[in-house]
Formats: C-alpha cells, structure tokens, sequence
C-alpha cells in the first residue's frame, strides 16, 4: 500500500503538533512537510522535536510551493483567509486539503466552495468522529420532535483562547438541528440574550456561548419541551482525537474528484 504523503499547516500550534504526532502513529500516512507562516520564529525547527515525538530531520518551513509539490494532501488548522489562499493556490492540482479551520463567514465559506470546482478539499467544523455522529443524531432528533413542542438550545464551552464564537462546532450542530427542522439556521438563530429579551420565539435555535480554564471542547444540544428535556452531548478529553479524526479524512479523500466534502462523507452519514 501506498503511504499519504502529508503536509501540516500551522505546524508550530497546539494542533500542528498533535497532527503531526497522528501522522506519525498512522502506518498509513508520512509526514513530508511542516508549514508556517512566513517570518514564523518557528521556521527552521525540528518539527518532531516541537511536536514532542523526538527528531525526525523535517524542519518547519514556509514553502507552500514545494510542499504542494512534494505531498497528496495538506491538512490545515490555521485561520479563515490562510485556508481560502491554500485553496485557491491548490487549484487545478492533484493535491487535496483537509480543512479544519473554524470561524468562516458565509462569504468565505462561498469562497471555498467555488475553489473546490476546480480542487478537491474536505472541511468540518469539528473532525471528531463523534461529533459528526453527534450531528447527525442531533438532526434526526430535530425532525422528530416538533418546533411546537420542543425549544433547541446548544450550548458550548472552550478554553480562554479561543477566538470565534459560536464554536464551529456549535454551528455545525445548530446546522444539523436546522436542516431537521428544514429551516435556514442564519434567519433562525439567536446567538446573544440581555436585557429585556421578551419571551423566546417559536422555532429558533439558541446558542450559549462559555469561555474559560483549559477546557478543550463540550458541546450540548437541548431539546426543551413543556415537561421533559432531552439532551445530546459530546465531551472532548484530548486534543488528539481532533488530529485522528483529519488524518483519517485525509486517507478517506485522497483519491476523490475535485468537491466540496464533509466528515459526515468519511463516515458515510
């Protein structure tokens, strides 16, 4: 069988390092490249040595145009404007994109669609496995339970430094709850409450919103009715499950066509 030969972006961070760490423990996939930024004081590094897996003679570097040449596939934990200049330098190449970069605009994420006509690219708010199970529980439950009589609330908690809000995730479950309901989440959605509110709408989708400590990622969706609640929850433990779930996106989408994909296509949901 042949090995992935894979490109990290965002080498450096807490999630560079994990991913390169699961590539490394994958007997499938081979680290070729780690990438930063330009003027990253990073560049130069061990990145087995800033990833904690020992020496492996691969330095962080800042040359997208021969990591593009030299792997299958890049997997890219950075931020909104980095991912959609990687597509679009992708474009037209045999090299995929594993895109796990969270706080998207709807223009933005306008934009990676129109790159993916022309690049094949894979993107999720959340690469658990079981968070995409998650959400596809979290949408058959929607469709079975009435707007009539029962409130949708998720709610999400990360650690201090993270920067977009709702969560990703939180979005991708309050999506999944949406699509349910056959609604457009964007006109039902309420993501604040203060002050004198007024009493909560029929049909939307709330959202709350906690921040603090180390805390890596929960994730609860509410189904509030009259006299029972119903509660579908996700607790991440480990960074790491993050970093397995893209790198087996990665294996999964290496020899599909130029599209748009999802994790909830890895697991055939």
């Amino acid at each position: 069988m042949k090995t992935l030969k894979l490109t990290v972006c965002g080498a450096a961070g807490r999630m560079g390092a994990a991913l390169i760490r699961a590539i490394d423990e994958n007997s499938e996939t081979e680290l070729v490249c780690a990438l930063e930024r330009s003027g990253s004081d990073k560049i130069g590094y061990d990145s087995g040595t800033l990833s904690g897996i020992g020496e492996n003679n691969i330095s962080v570097s800042d040359d997208l145009d021969n990591a593009i040449e030299i792997s299958d596939g890049l997997i890219d934990f950075t931020a909104p404007a980095a991912s959609i200049a990687l597509a679009q330098k992708l474009s037209g190449t045999d090299c995929f994109q594993v895109i796990g970069t969270t706080g998207f605009t709807q223009n933005e994420d306008a934009e990676l669609s129109k790159a993916a006509e022309t690049a094949t690219i894979l993107k999720s708010g959340n690469m658990s496995l079981g968070v995409n199970l998650l959400a596809a529980l979290v949408e058959k439950a929607a469709a079975s339970l009435a707007a009539e009589d029962f409130d949708i609330e998720v709610l999400e908690m990360h650690h201090k430094h993270k920067v977009d809000a709702p969560s990703g995730t939180a979005l991708l479950l309050g999506n999944a709850a949406a699509k349910g309901r056959g609604i457009d989440l964007q006109d039902n959605s309420v993501r604040t409450r203060d002050g004198i509110t007024g009493a909560r709408e029929k049909g939307t989708i709330g959202f709350a919103t906690l921040r603090g400590g180390a805390v890596i990622g929960d994730h609860s969706v509410m189904f509030a009715g009259e006299s029972e609640r119903i509660e579908l929850s996700h607790f991440a433990q480990d960074r790491s499950l993050f970093a397995r779930g893209a790198v087996k996106a990665a294996t999964w989408v290496n020899d599909k066509p130029h599209g748009l994909y999802s994790m909830r296509d890895v697991l055939g949901l």
